[in-house]
């Protein structure tokens, strides 16, 4: 006798299915026949029976199963197909990540407009300025708060770690910019005194021993960390001096301002170098070029990387200015205008290099951020980024993070991916 794949039980329900599927057919001879070879005398069909109808529910069941296979496997060839068809996404390397919604915080607790945002260089931490006059310090990792500076008594207006992360700087409108310092677990350790009107602007130079600040008295101060003494005060914008940054190397400042025009100053003499005129509003930010973004702003232009790719490159030769006149321009060290890009509906309120030097990011009043393809000087990705005008935008050196601060009160973080 040939082995049985089933089991004794299920033998013998077979057995029972097939003599009641032959008594209700009519097969009376073949009934007989197998109830007498199976040892099943004893077995008398009838509706109350287990086996009653099985065979039959088991075999049109068994159809079902196979046509319902066949559908399946029509459906995945179909989708194998598409697939295949489908159009390839390149595998970004991690250094061209972008910031990519949706959010992956929103930080909340401010009461007023968020004017700036910083990254701490070493830890993760993240520090927002309001105009609420405070200062919060969060985790940019978990989102959670950690705590609230408070000391100014009006709207801060901007704020900045040192490179080693030991201090931070902010200034308000009340004329004052304050030293916090982090060691001391985050103590006011000096307020510097001496400009006219709100402080708009202020930063660390690289060196860490000095802080340079902008003000709407139309002046740029600068200060001494130690001893907290103004050392030089550069005058030659005729309004409002927005903004400012210092350059990799702490030898130039760029500075922006209400009178159209942002300006390239040296830090040691305090003259002015580059006069950039061609905006047809307030310039609201600037920003200096890293070299890493040289090529591509050299490519962007028509100018062949392999010219002067001997000579070594220095910091402060291109610089981007976003103004509200709604563009993005670019300028090289003669003051020349080398392109403008065009994309955004209202302000452009802030502007950040990405770390590879491929892109540029802007935040506008329009309630975006949008990525520039350097190369190309075009606009590759817009994020609808908040409910009301986007104000700040940072972008993270240790990790791929993006922070974004607006007037909806809030700061957001954004995963590059």
């Amino acid at each position: 006798m040939s082995t049985s794949v089933l089991t004794e039980r299920q033998r013998e329900e077979l057995h029972k299915a097939i003599l009641d599927y032959l008594n209700a057919s009519g097969f009376a001879e073949s009934f007989q026949s197998l109830r007498n070879e199976t040892k099943n005398q004893g077995f008398t069909p009838g509706p109350r029976e287990k086996s009653a109808g099985l065979l039959e529910k088991k075999w049109s069941s068994v159809i079902r199963q196979q046509k319902k296979i066949m559908e399946l496997e029509n459906k995945v060839s179909a989708l194998q197909e598409e697939l295949s068809n489908a159009p390839v996404r390149k595998v970004t390397s991690s250094v061209d990540w972008i910031p990519r919604p949706p959010e992956r915080w929103t930080l909340t607790g401010h009461r007023s407009p968020i004017t700036r945002v910083a990254f701490h260089p070493v830890f993760t931490l993240i520090a927002s300025a309001s105009e609420d006059t405070t200062i919060r310090i969060s985790d940019y990792e978990t989102g959670e708060y950690e705590r609230t500076l408070k000391g100014h008594t009006k709207a801060v207006q901007d704020l900045a770690f040192d490179t080693k992360g030991n201090f931070l700087v902010s200034c308000s409108n009340d004329l004052s910019i304050k030293i916090w310092d982090l060691q001391q677990d985050y103590k006011c350790v000096k307020t510097l005194f001496g400009h006219d009107h709100s402080v708009s602007s202020v930063a660390f130079l690289p060196s860490g021993d000095m802080i340079a600040s902008a003000s709407r008295d139309k002046t740029i101060k600068l200060w001494e960390v130690s001893t907290g003494y103004c050392t030089k005060t550069i005058m030659g914008h005729l309004e409002w001096v927005r903004f400012i940054q210092p350059s990799q190397d702490g030898r130039f400042l760029v500075s922006c301002s209400s009178d159209q025009t942002a300006r390239v100053w040296d830090v040691s003499s305090g003259e002015c170098k580059i006069e950039f005129r061609g905006h047809d509003n307030v310039v609201e930010c600037a920003a200096f070029a890293p070299i890493v973004s040289y090529p591509y702003i050299k490519e962007l232009i028509g100018i062949d990387p392999k010219v002067g790719a001997k000579e070594q490159p220095t910091p402060g030769q291109y610089t981007a200015t976003g103004s509200r006149d709604k563009v993005i321009k670019l300028w090289d060290s003669t003051g020349q205008c080398i392109h403008t890009l065009i994309g955004h509906d209202n302000w452009v309120r802030g502007l950040v290099f990405h770390p590879s030097g491929k892109f540029i990011l802007s935040a506008s009043d329009d309630k975006t951020i949008k990525i520039w393809d350097l190369k190309s000087g075009r606009c590759m990705k817009t994020l609808e980024a908040h409910q009301h005008f986007v104000t700040c935008i940072a972008f993270n050196n240790i990790s791929p993070v993006v922070a974004t601060g607006s007037v909806d009160q809030t700061v957001k973080l954004w995963q590059c991916r």
